[in-house]
């Protein structure tokens, strides 16, 4: 067996592909270290410093003591997982019933509802409408309409149609000799086959749900209801009113709270989301194949 060595030039291509990948990832990293350090620095120094940060500018929680303190953070963080899973799940199934229907090569109507569906990513109704519409339904004032309004993302549907169209027509042959049922096609052949595609699209809603605040701003009205994000944004707005935007006399001086206290909502409602991508890395890396099987 014929060893290879590797030459000079090679170790030196390694080492340049390897010190642009660390210099990608630490720009790609920086922006949430540095919330991370202005979180946890101090109030006074932060508020004087310009520039970037490299490390934190002292130490202090008094940020987090004062955002985690607020009780209706806690049920924001509550209606906000609540909206998460029930939001996600009602979106992927109808994105996944709607991606089927779509997807079959007999469905005559297959090209008008297509159109009719792609006319949505242009055009809509109007904010006015839409609430005037939810009020008529009812849901004004509740969770459904946080779960059911903008459900269904077009780009995504479309997405998954083209994942179920690239399965190979034979898998579904196999299965109607068999006897199976569109149902049966469906759920054990077309979902199983797409569980990049499924896990890629389920992270989009699921993200976009976490990451709503309008929808609630206009549609909820009770505050026990809001969400995370709809809760963190009315502290970011009222920082300079409430006791941590004011200046705080101590027994160091003077401390600006207002700042630290918009970092640490930054890392209060985006580090649990984050740790999300990493489970579904792997579907990331699969979605990669997503039509290399041909018939």
């Amino acid at each position: 067996m014929v060893r290879y060595r590797k030459k000079f030039s090679d170790f030196a291509f390694d080492a340049i592909i390897y010190i642009i990948i660390t210099i990608i990832c630490l720009i790609c990293l920086y922006p949430m270290l540095y919330v991370f350090f202005a979180s946890i620095s101090d109030g006074s120094r932060l508020y004087r410093h310009v520039g970037p940060i490299y490390y934190p500018l002292g130490f202090s929680l008094q940020g987090y003591r004062i955002v985690l303190s607020n009780p209706g953070v806690w049920s924001g963080y509550k209606n906000t997982i609540f909206y998460v899973i029930g939001g996600t799940a009602f979106s992927m199934l109808m994105t996944t019933l709607g991606a089927y229907v779509l997807s079959r090569k007999g469905y005559k109507l297959k090209k008008f509802f297509m159109l009719f569906i792609v006319f949505t990513m242009y055009f809509n109704g109007g904010m006015i409408p839409t609430f005037l519409l939810v009020r008529s339904l009812g849901l004004l004032n509740s969770r459904l309409a946080i779960m059911i309004v903008g459900s269904v993302g077009t780009w995504n549907m479309i997405i998954m149609r083209t994942a179920f169209q690239s399965i190979p027509r034979s898998l579904e042959e196999s299965a109607i000799i068999d006897g199976a049922n569109d149902f049966a096609i469906l759920t054990k052949i077309i979902l199983p086959t797409s569980k990049a595609t499924l896990a890629v699209i389920t992270l989009f809603y699921a993200v976009g749900q976490w990451n709503s605040w309008f929808n609630p701003m206009i549609y909820l009205q009770s505050r026990d209801k809001y969400p995370l994000q709809l809760l963190l944004r009315e502290i970011l707005i009222m920082g300079s009113k409430v006791e941590g935007g004011a200046e705080v006399q101590s027994g160091i001086g003077i401390n600006y709270l207002g700042e630290t206290i918009k970092y640490t909502t930054i890392i209060v409602s985006t580090l649990p989301i984050l740790f999300v991508y990493p489970f579904a890395q792997k579907y990331f890396v699969k979605g990669i194949m997503m039509g290399s099987l041909k018939e």
